[in-house]
Order: structure tokens, then C-alpha cells, then sequence
């Protein structure tokens, strides 16, 4: 299975220009694609839907859209269906199970621009192995800000097969019964998206354990591993967007300990201009 990431902010290039044509044709070709900052209906990218233009682009692939961000847009009427909206989207060339939209923690401020961030959740069955897959973006704020979303991001994993399936119990007789033949939720989990931390911070620790002594990080059975360590980079390397003009890998792939062996690569797409940040395509055997 072949799997992009990438933050497209709005199409909005290196140059400066959007193009959302550049963006498909950087993302062409993966059977699993995850976008984050995907804009509906902003003036800053033409009053156009994102949502639906992806849609059209890859209309053989199922797709969810969560916006973290859903705000009236002013002059709009109810005929016009439109509301402006930021945030997550997944397409797929499999089945998307399941369907689930978390909002994370946020801060107020009356001082540096504050989102309402999230993640999307979706679950894809390949080859009778069932995954569960997020699109996930953190706030760029300051760790204090990103730690309870981080937390908030393990505690969804960690409950998801406690909450069990949307549709679940003795549905025999019952209206809810239809349709609903499978209420397995999968065990395992990839988390792909803009997490707005570097591999020295407190947050990436929080992800995939902390540093032994004797080195290497002591990684939970149920925890997370980082797709592009386990391919055998550097974890200093890889770089995807910036921080105060200063490259820094931001973008990443977290995958469940459990099925980490199943990467068989990981790379950052260094030839991409469509955003000021860098996809990061992986590559899985499920």
C-alpha cells in the first residue's frame, strides 16, 4: 500500500501561487492519501471548494473531509450551501469502514493566531486486515499548547476498541441492523499528518517513548513507532517544512509497534513545491 501525507496549506506554493492542479499531481499515484489545511469557501483561496475539487480529481477513491474549523460565511444564504471551513481530508482507493471526526484540545489567546485543530479517523479493511487511519495537524503554537493533544490523540487510540463499533450490541430485530454486518474495531492504527513538533520535543517522546540509557526509545507493545525510523533514517533528517525560517521535520507517519515491520519505506519528497511544507510518502505491506 502506498501512502502519502502532506500539508497542502490552502495550494498555496514556494512561488507564492495556488494551485491545487500542482498539488494532485504531487499526491497522484497512492492508494492512501492524507491532506491537511484543506480549505471550503476562504477568499484567501479563491472562494472555491477544496473539498470538492479533490473529490472530482480522485473520483475513484472514497473520501472523508473533518473541518476543525466551520465558521458562516458572511452574505452567504441558506440556499448556497456554504460554510467556511479548515481542516483534515483522507481519499482512499479502499473503503472507508468506518467514520469518526475528534476535535483537540485548544488554547484561546489573545496573542499568536490560535486554531480549533483535529483529526480525522477512518477505518479501510486491505486484504481482510483491518486498520484504522488518521489525518491528523497539531497546533503550531508551543508545546504546551500540542502536549494535550497529543495526550488527547493516544487516549482516542487507546479507547477505540474499548468504545467499540458506532453500530454495536444485539441488533436482531432491530432498525439499526441493516448494513451493519461487522462491529469489529481494528486494533491497530496508523497516524499520518502535520504534528508541528521536532524529534528532540517532549511531544515526539510522548509518541513513541522515551530514551533508554542503553539507547533506543522504550516503546509500549501498544504504542506508536515512527515510520522513518523504522526505515533506518536519522531522525534528525528528513525535514518538511520550517520553523522560524529554520528546516525542521514536522510531517510524520506513527504507526502501531505491533505492525511496525510492515513498512517497507518511507521518504520525503523533496521535489514538491506545492506547499511550504514537504510530503512524506510510506509504503506498508498489509
Amino acid at each position: 500500500m502506498k501512502c502519502v501525507t502532506y500539508n497542502i496549506q490552502y495550494g498555496r506554493g514556494r512561488d507564492n501561487r495556488i494551485d491545487l492542479s500542482r498539488i494532485g499531481d504531487e499526491i497522484s499515484g497512492a492508494d492512501l492519501i492524507t491532506l491537511q489545511e484543506v480549505d471550503r469557501f476562504w477568499p484567501r483561496s479563491g472562494n472555491i471548494d477544496q473539498v470538492q475539487y479533490f473529490r472530482d480529481r480522485f473520483n475513484d477513491y472514497y473520501c472523508v473531509y473533518g473541518a476543525g474549523i466551520d465558521l458562516h460565511v458572511p452574505g452567504s444564504k441558506p440556499e448556497d450551501r456554504q460554510r467556511r471551513q479548515f481542516g483534515n481530508m483522507i481519499l482512499s482507493r479502499y473503503p472507508l469502514e468506518t467514520i469518526r471526526h475528534h476535535l483537540l484540545p485548544k488554547h484561546g489567546s489573545i496573542g499568536p493566531l490560535s486554531l480549533q485543530r483535529s483529526a480525522i479517523e477512518t477505518t479501510i479493511i486491505i486484504n481482510g486486515f483491518p486498520v484504522r487511519i488518521y489525518s491528523v495537524h497539531l497546533t503550531h503554537l508551543s508545546a504546551a499548547t500540542r502536549l494535550p493533544q497529543v495526550n488527547r490523540i493516544l487516549e482516542i487510540h487507546r479507547q477505540a476498541v474499548h468504545e467499540g463499533h458506532a453500530v454495536s450490541g444485539n441488533l436482531s430485530g432491530m432498525d439499526w441492523e441493516s448494513g451493519v454486518s461487522n462491529q469489529s474495531v481494528a486494533e491497530h492504527a496508523i497516524l499520518f499528518g502535520d504534528f508541528n513538533f521536532q524529534p528532540d520535543s517532549e511531544e515526539y517522546l510522548k509518541m513513541v517513548g522515551p530514551i533508554s540509557d542503553y539507547g533506543g526509545h522504550i516503546t509500549s507493545p501498544c504504542g506508536f513507532v515512527d515510520a522513518w525510523r523504522q526505515c533506518g533514517h536519522d531522525k534528525y533528517q528528513g525535514q518538511t517544512g520550517k520553523v522560524n525560517d529554520i528546516p525542521a521535520r514536522l510531517d510524520y507517519a506513527f504507526v502501531s509497534s505491533a505492525i511496525r515491520h510492515r513498512v517497507t519505506g518511507c521518504r520525503v519528497d523533496e521535489s514538491a513545491t506545492g506547499s511550504d511544507h514537504l510530503p512524506v510518502r510510506v509504503e506498508f505491506e498489509l
